[in-house]
């Protein structure tokens, strides 16, 4: 009886941090995420700024104003993005320790 609870315990340790590592990995994905939106922002933001300088088009104005627009969408689309995966991240945060075994008391 002695021996299985130790065993319980040990793998009950090692699931624990092996969950408290796979949301430490998720939790740089998500950051990381956010950085290529922010990335990406930019990029469209230079776009609109040299589209119409270098081009000298008749409706450059507004290519470059739909560049902008653009770059606007997607840094809000990425911070919203971000802070709704943190939400649900930090939801799944208390999950991480005994619910197996809570789980296992509800069969006997």
């Amino acid at each position: 009886m002695r021996d299985n609870m130790d065993n319980s315990a040990r793998i009950n340790k090692d699931l624990i941090l092996r969950e408290k590592l796979a949301i430490e990995r998720t939790a740089m994905a998500i950051d990381t995420t956010l950085l290529s939106f922010i990335r990406t922002s930019l990029y469209f933001a230079v776009a609109g700024l040299s589209v119409n300088s270098l081009l000298k088009m008749e409706h450059g104005l507004w290519i470059e104003v739909i560049f902008w627009f653009l770059s606007g969408l997607i840094l809000i689309a990425g911070l919203i993005t971000y802070f709704k995966q943190k939400k649900k991240l930090k939801v799944n945060k208390k999950h991480i320790g005994n619910y197996v075994l809570e789980w296992e008391d509800d069969l006997s």
